[in-house]
């Protein structure tokens, strides 16, 4: 608890800038500070053999070697791509970078055996321990929270069927494009929250449908966007995972129909799988219905 509360302080300092002024350098930071404060990774894979890690390491330096080889790098390519990586490190951007390019592929291998439903990626912004909001209720969010109101009826249930106790953890940007805990001013737990079912797997969500935003364009990954031409366009989407004892654990991202980028996601992120149907009613607002369906832990994979 301690290592937390220090974590937050340090957070909380790193983004003490006004409203309208959030900074990719700020947001990197946070970013970073957060991915060490609630991830172990040397742990998860401090027995790989020697064997593999060499493995992995000298394939990637040799795909890194065959691009310079078959495109003729220059030096002056080479010190600038050295000078952008120093940038990222201090920019804080490494968890932005891997997570927009990089972590799609890594998803899709780590999931490819699941019989449930499609996942995708966490993405740099997760923060564990949401506020507990039952099995139906409304996330936290600020009196006059912009955007559609946005109710969410949905199971989860086993691949066999079966209704299960779990729970649906939620967060998503503002109608800016800012997440709680990465970007000045904003509520701590703002659009975050937890939804935890009864035996039957029900819940019910009321939030806000989110816009579609850039991904920081300020800072180190915002110049690689620029150099090769490219757009840092992310569609609206909201964010969850879902678990229940004995399951798989679910990350993934919803989208909204309509949306102009969800057929060239900077972050390659899209399924059509993960497309909401949202129904407008009479008072203004929307609803939409999409159930979760969970592996069991351990299943035959083959």
């Amino acid at each position: 608890m301690e290592r937390r509360e220090h974590d937050m302080t340090t957070m909380e300092s790193i983004i003490e800038v006004p409203v309208g002024t959030a900074t990719a350098a700020a947001s990197g930071a946070c970013a970073t500070e957060r991915f060490h404060a609630d991830k172990s990774p040397y742990q998860a894979v401090r027995d790989t053999p020697k064997e593999r890690v060499s493995l992995l390491a000298r394939e990637v330096l040799s795909a890194v070697h065959d691009t310079i080889r078959r495109h003729r790098v220059t030096y002056d390519e080479y010190n600038a791509l050295k000078a952008w990586l120093i940038d990222v490190g201090n920019d804080g951007e490494w968890p932005l970078f891997l997570d927009v390019w990089v972590e799609h592929v890594v998803e899709e291998v780590a999931t490819d055996h699941r019989k449930g439903n499609k996942g995708t990626i966490e993405g740099p912004y997760y923060v564990p321990g949401s506020p507990e909001c039952g099995a139906r209720g409304a996330i936290p969010m600020r009196d006059g929270e912009q955007g559609t109101p946005l109710v969410w009826e949905g199971r989860i249930t086993a691949t066999d069927g079966t209704p299960l106790p779990g729970k649906v953890e939620l967060w998503h940007a503002d109608a800016d494009g800012f997440y709680s805990q990465f970007a000045p001013n904003l509520p701590e737990w703002n659009l975050r929250g937890t939804f935890t079912t009864g035996a039957d797997g029900a819940f019910e969500i009321t939030t806000i449908r989110p816009a579609p935003y850039q991904i920081p364009t300020d800072g180190s990954c915002g110049k690689l966007i620029a150099a090769a031409g490219w757009h840092a366009w992310r569609p609206a989407h909201l964010h969850v995972k879902v678990s229940a004892p004995g399951y798989e654990l679910l990350t993934a991202q919803l989208y909204f129909p309509g949306d102009p980028h969800n057929g060239d996601d900077i972050a390659d992120a899209v399924k059509p799988e993960l497309v909401l149907d949202p129904q407008d009613q009479p008072d203004g607002t929307q609803k939409v219905v999409y159930d979760f369906v969970l592996d069991p832990v351990g299943a035959d994979v083959s």
